[in-house]
């Protein structure tokens, strides 16, 4: 049984056109998804790029939020498989009721979810095999603690897909499959 531990926005749903779409209404300022090669937003000043975060996990954003294709079915058959599912976000403790309500009413299954702004090390403490995440900053943290690192390739991490032996998928069909090896080693 492998531990695999999941990250929610821009992993289990698509989280770049919510932070974009606040960062227009509340400063006039787009968020280009294709543009967006590296981990810092810098066309915001910081205060304001916290705001627009906030902002995305409100409970009615996290609500309304829709996952990936793919990416339900296959945490399922991996659960239905025996492998215990960590869910962990970078969010706040208040968005935990809202994300805990959003898991179940899209049907996804999990052992443990986390809200907190250190993954790794939560990652560490619970002993999980694989991260699923899209962060750079994670994605190299992780493998530093000898977690198996996978993504949905986006522009800011497709590099660490390419050069830096972070697993990766342009979706959870594909991610899936190239995870698939990975997991029967692990059991």
């Amino acid at each position: 049984m492998a531990k695999i531990a999941l990250d929610i926005d821009s992993t289990l749903h698509h989280y770049w056109d919510l932070i974009d779409r606040v960062s227009q209404e509340r400063y006039g300022v787009e968020l280009p998804y294709e543009e967006q090669t590296d981990w810092g937003i810098t066309l915001l000043e910081r205060d304001q790029l916290i705001a627009c975060v906030e902002e995305t996990h409100s409970d009615a954003n996290v609500l309304s939020a829709q996952p990936y294709p793919g990416a339900v079915e296959t945490v399922r058959r991996w659960k239905k498989e025996g492998h215990w599912i960590h869910v962990t976000s970078h969010r706040a403790g208040s968005a935990y009721a809202a994300t805990e309500q959003w898991l179940s009413s899209i049907g996804m299954p999990y052992d443990d979810l986390h809200c907190s702004y250190d993954k790794i090390a939560r990652c560490v403490e619970l002993g999980v095999h694989v991260l699923v995440d899209d962060s750079p900053v994670n994605l190299r943290q992780a493998r530093a603690e000898g977690i198996v690192a996978a993504t949905i390739v986006h522009p800011w991490n497709q590099e660490l897909v390419e050069n830096d032996g972070v697993i990766g998928g342009a979706d959870w069909p594909e991610l899936s499959e190239r995870l698939e090896p990975v997991l029967k080693k692990l059991g």
